[in-house]
C-alpha cells in the first residue's frame, strides 16, 4: 500500500518532485531530460512517468512547486498590510537582490521565458501571465484603495513591476548589485 501525502500526492511522489526540485533549481530546465533526472534523484524514467503521467505532468508539477515557494513570497509581503509602492518595492527588491534566492529567480526567469513562447496548452501556457498577476495583486494591496483601480494607478503597478523586473534580469546577468540598487532605489523616490 502507498503512503499519501497531504496534497493527494503519495509520499514517493512527493519525494521525487522535491528532489526534482532541487536538482531543477541547480541545473535549470535547459536540457532538462527524464534518464538524466531518474538517476540523479535515485529513480527511473518510467518510474516518474508512472507517477507524473508524463513529462508535461512532471514540469507541471515542478512549476506548481516553484510557484508555491513564489507564493509564499507574496504571501509575507502582503501579511503586514498596505505600506505603500515604495515601502512594498523595497521588500520587494530586498528580497529579489539576496544571493540566496538566485537560484529560484533563474528558474523563474527561465520558466517565464519558455512561457512566453508557449501559448498554446504545453506546461509552460500561462506561467508568465500568472506571475504577472500574482505579482500586480500584490502590489495593489498595497496602494490606497481609491488609487487601485484607477488608471494612474494600475500604471503606477506595471511600471513599478517592470521596474523590478529589469533590475532583477540585469543584476541576473551581471551581479552589479550597486548598479542595480541605486537603479532600484531611483525609482522608488518617485513613488
Amino acid at each position: 500500500m502507498t503512503s499519501t501525502a497531504p496534497d493527494g500526492g503519495s509520499a514517493r511522489q512527493q519525494e521525487l518532485l522535491e528532489a526534482a526540485y532541487a536538482w531543477v533549481l541547480e541545473h535549470g530546465w535547459a536540457g532538462m531530460s527524464l534518464r538524466p533526472l531518474a538517476e540523479a534523484i535515485g529513480s527511473s524514467p518510467r518510474v516518474l512517468l508512472f507517477l507524473f503521467g508524463s513529462k508535461d505532468g512532471l514540469v507541471r508539477a515542478l512549476l506548481a512547486r516553484s510557484r508555491a515557494d513564489q507564493l509564499a513570497v507574496l504571501d509575507d509581503l502582503r501579511a503586514d498590510g498596505p505600506a505603500g509602492l515604495a515601502v512594498v518595492g523595497e521588500r520587494i527588491w530586498a528580497w529579489l537582490a539576496g544571493p540566496g534566492h538566485r537560484a529560484l529567480l533563474r528558474l523563474w526567469l527561465e520558466a517565464y521565458t519558455r512561457s512566453i513562447g508557449d501559448p498554446g496548452d504545453g506546461p509552460w501556457a500561462g506561467f508568465a501571465a500568472r506571475t504577472v498577476a500574482d505579482w500586480d495583486t500584490l502590489l495593489a494591496h498595497h496602494q490606497p484603495p481609491a488609487r487601485r483601480d484607477a488608471p494612474e494607478g494600475v500604471a503606477e503597478r506595471a511600471l513599478l513591476l517592470a521596474v523590478l523586473r529589469g533590475a532583477l534580469l540585469d543584476l541576473l546577468a551581471t551581479g552589479d548589485t550597486a548598479r542595480v540598487d541605486a537603479a532600484v532605489a531611483a525609482h522608488l523616490v518617485t513613488l
